[in-house]
């Protein structure tokens, strides 16, 4: 899978659609949270947000986000199916946008 395809939005998971804008703000408080613990408190996320090089996150750190994403919104989401899919270099540059789009997709394809 190729960083262009996950990182284009589907027409059911454009900024501005209330069940997209509901997930960003979800896992951009996740985020907060967990950067929160490592003392950054004051950081911009973005739809463009690297989780590699603008966060900062290591593994373990999307681990963390992965079961929080697993505890939110249940069986429905499963962040470790998507990351597997993806190339190395797709997941250092993989955004907050292209999770957003792949959390919105899956609760839609369960709803």
């Amino acid at each position: 899978m190729s960083t262009e395809a996950i990182g284009r939005p589907t027409a059911a998971s454009l900024p501005g659609d209330e069940l997209w804008e509901r997930t960003f703000a979800d896992i951009a408080g996740m985020l907060r949270d967990l950067l929160a613990e490592e003392g950054l408190d004051d950081v911009e996320i973005d739809r463009g947000t690297t989780f590699h090089d603008d966060l900062e996150l290591e593994s373990i750190d999307l681990v963390t986000l992965a079961g929080s994403l697993r505890e939110h919104y249940g069986e429905k989401v499963n962040v470790a199916l998507f990351v597997a899919d993806l190339e190395l270099d797709e997941i250092i540059a993989l955004t907050v946008g292209q999770l957003v789009d792949y959390v919105t997709e899956s609760l839609r394809s369960a709803s």
